[in-house]
């Protein structure tokens, strides 16, 4: 303490030479210790400047909310930038927030799918629960036991239905023992400690009839699950079409897979794939660029030809894939085109060609039919109409249709999980009817489906997913 206050005497010495206002005083400050307290007036200031009001604490508020500021404007990308933000980074950032939101909206699509997944998966189990619980309702009708040839014929439980001839030789000559009236064959020797006798008949299996025609044509009785065979990959394989030549022709074989990706306004591209497996697998052997684009999802494949709407017209393209060029063309009479007469899923449906097992057919309206569908049998070679049957399904109210054996289906619903083939009419009595065979649209927006008569199955495109289906038809 001696030697501060030294110090602090010298320098109030050294400061106060010449000024008579230096003062010193001495107390002891509220703990009870001795305190000294200097008061030197300023040589040269009157009053002493202002300070901060706070101090340093809102110095620090200050401070910590600038940086606040730089990043708001950071993440806003507004007009206050801190320092050493430029355009540059702005721009960054919100690309770099766009691509956020994108994956955020991309997986909540893919959680919904697997929530719709999840769901058809509990279906089908309440589905085979209660399967289980009618097989397990139904009764168990017991088995005939062994006959021991010490049970009498009227005790064993056996009885002769029809000719009692039938096992007439082994009442004639059955050897009695005794009065125990059992039956008994000579021609098996026995000892006299045989436990039994086993009965053995000959039995000729009789098939049950069947609805199913496996090599004719009949009614379509059911359709099986959907199996999927490959995803498009980008937003042009939305909608499409994928088909096989059910006669195919050199150079190309009945194996070879065609698609086309139909979202764009100039569809033009045709990919060939060697075998199902490398439509799988995403590697085409051949990409052919069509002469002339393409109109939605009605292209099929017959007899070596692509066929196909000419876009924004009623104009149909036979293009020979052999030689690469159009080999045939012709407007389809009357027929509605480019959004006057689609399926119920829009998409310039307007014509929808497909093959069957009699040969090449078209599915369109026009203003005569008012809407509703008219169906024709085309000649392939000219595409010449051959015969044509106006139905009473108006075709804006239909998802898509198809014809087997000469009849033709609809489809109820293109986004329906669980929807029906509601409709078919028959080109053979020219009348149709109401139906109702269960029809899955398994990813929800079926945007084409076709039946391809050499294999017996429907291709279809679902919402991306190149999809089939197994088909069942009944007698002729």
């Amino acid at each position: 303490m001696w030697l501060l206050l030294n110090v602090c005497v010298f320098c109030l010495l050294q400061y106060g030479e010449g000024q008579d206002r230096a003062t010193l005083w001495r107390g002891n400050d509220r703990s009870g210790h001795c305190q000294y307290t200097f008061t030197v007036p300023s040589p040269s200031e009157t009053s002493c400047p202002p300070t901060a009001s706070g101090g340093p604490e809102i110095e620090g508020l200050k401070t910590r909310l600038s940086l606040l500021e730089v990043l708001v404007a950071r993440l806003t990308g507004g007009e206050t930038r801190g320092p050493g933000l430029g355009a540059g980074s702005q721009a960054g950032l919100q690309e770099a927030l766009t691509q956020a939101m994108g994956d955020r909206s991309l997986l909540q699509g893919e959680k919904e799918d697997l929530e719709r997944d999840v769901e058809g998966l509990q279906r089908r189990v309440e589905e085979m629960r209660r399967e289980t619980e009618r097989l397990k309702s139904r009764p168990c009708y017991p088995q005939s036991p062994l006959v021991p040839p010490s049970v009498p014929l009227q005790d064993s439980g056996l009885r002769l239905a029809g000719d009692a001839g039938v096992l007439s030789h082994l009442v004639s000559n059955a050897g009695r023992q005794g009065d125990t009236g059992s039956l008994r064959d000579p021609a098996w020797r026995y000892g006299d400690n045989a436990g039994f006798q086993e009965l053995k008949a000959e039995v000729t299996e009789i098939p049950a009839p069947s609805t199913e025609d496996s090599t004719g044509c009949g009614e379509l009785i059911s359709i099986g699950e959907p199996v999927s065979h490959r995803k498009a990959d980008s937003i042009a394989g939305k909608y499409g079409v994928w088909m096989q030549d059910p006669e195919a022709v050199a150079p190309y074989g009945g194996k070879m897979v065609w698609r086309i990706d139909t979202v764009g306004s100039e569809v033009r591209q045709l990919f060939g794939y060697e075998d199902m497996d490398q439509l799988s697998k995403g590697y085409p052997s051949k990409v052919l660029l069509l002469p002339e684009p393409v109109e939605s999802t009605g292209a099929t494949l017959y007899r070596g030809s692509l066929y196909y709407q000419r876009r924004r017209s009623r104009t149909l393209l036979r293009y020979d894939l052999a030689s690469e060029s159009i080999a045939a063309r012709r407007d389809l009479p009357h027929a509605g085109f480019h959004g006057q007469f689609p399926y119920s899923w829009g998409g310039y449906t307007d014509v929808d060609l497909g093959v069957d097992e009699q040969g090449l057919w078209a599915v369109y309206s026009t203003n005569k039919a008012k809407g509703a569908i008219v169906v024709s049998q085309l000649d392939p070679h000219s595409l010449a109409v051959k015969r044509s049957w106006e139905t009473s399904i108006r075709k804006n109210s239909v998802a898509n249709a198809f014809v087997i054996c000469g009849r033709l289906y609809t489809v109820a619903s293109y986004t329906a999980p669980n929807t029906t083939i509601n409709f078919m009419f028959d080109t053979a009595t020219g009348q149709g009817k109401q139906v109702a065979l269960p029809f899955r649209n398994k990813y929800r927006y079926n945007s084409m489906v076709d039946y391809n008569p050499a294999q017996r199955k429907l291709h279809a495109w679902d919402n991306f997913h190149m999809v089939s289906y197994d088909i069942r038809l009944g007698h002729q």
